[in-house]
């Protein structure tokens, strides 16, 4: 268990558009670079318990998107998929990097899918080598949000973000995972929403979902036609992108590389790390 305080210490600022973005930088310089992407409503800390090995073989590289964790969260900013991939590729280029690989979760996923549109549109713009996809709504038909998501993007959201709780949090969250979270890693995450007033712009993050089904043609076609490999790592008892979306990734994606978690919820990561490293470091040794 790393703390977020510790976390912290060890991380870096760089400035995108202006506003401050809390990133890390470990592992060998001269190791192959993984970029890890977070999810929605989390942060980058996600990660904590996949770091310490990643670094061993891999330069890994993590940030806080804009209106995450321990980044800036500007209240008048306009949120959506594309800007936190252009975030992304600032934060590759402020480190110099042109060849990369990705591990994603969630939000995170729908990121790399936009990353990935860009490099197959203009092979300049990118240098990913392959992907790894943790749950998340890869496919806007068979996302299944909750209660609380579906609200935030109503008309009531500002009301429900004002009287968000670390009780309504904790609730929503276990909804989730098939795994329990401890209270501790719940009060952690927490703490990195409610950082710089980050409930008051949830509802501003949640439009990523109809932004999925404006963007579908776009980032299915993606993973459609992708010519780098994809490995999907999927916690089957997640009720928001788990075994359903397992059989639609199936169904379109060709030769589809899916690893089956099959007594893990929304977040592998946290709920089965070493599973998910096994998996990560066998997709790796293949390619």
């Amino acid at each position: 268990m790393t703390s977020v305080q510790h976390w912290q210490q060890q991380g870096e600022r760089f400035l995108f558009a202006g506003h401050d973005i809390f990133c890390r930088d470990s592992g060998p310089k001269d190791a192959p670079v993984l970029l890890l992407i977070h999810g929605f409503p989390t942060a980058s800390w996600d990660w904590q318990q996949l770091w310490e090995p990643l670094c061993l073989t891999h330069r890994v590289l993590t940030l806080d998107m804009l209106g995450f964790g321990l980044s800036d969260k500007p209240k008048q900013f306009s949120y959506s998929i594309m800007r936190q991939a252009d975030l992304c590729e600032s934060f590759l280029r402020d480190r110099e990097v042109s060849r990369y690989d990705i591990l994603a979760h969630d939000y995170g996923d729908t990121v790399a899918q936009e990353l990935l549109a860009r490099q197959q549109q203009d092979a300049a713009t990118s240098g990913i080598e392959s992907i790894i996809f943790l749950n998340g709504g890869l496919f806007p038909e068979t996302h299944r949000p909750l209660l609380m998501q579906r609200i935030l993007i109503s008309r009531f959201g500002p009301l429900l973000a004002r009287r968000f709780t670390f009780k309504k949090f904790a609730s929503q969250f276990r909804k989730i995972c098939a795994r329990d979270i401890a209270d501790q890693d719940l009060h952690s995450m927490w703490s990195l929403i409610r950082h710089n007033d980050g409930t008051a712009v949830m509802p501003a993050l949640i439009r990523y979902m109809p932004e999925r089904e404006q963007q579908r043609q776009r980032w299915v076609s993606a993973l459609i036609a992708s010519d780098i490999p994809l490995r999907l790592i999927d916690g089957l008892l997640d009720p928001v992108s788990g075994a359903h979306m397992v059989n639609r990734y199936r169904e379109l994606v060709p030769n589809a590389d899916v690893v089956e978690l099959s007594d893990v919820g929304h977040y592998p990561q946290l709920e089965a790390p070493n599973e998910v490293l096994a998996a990560a470091f066998d997709f790796w040794r293949k390619l």
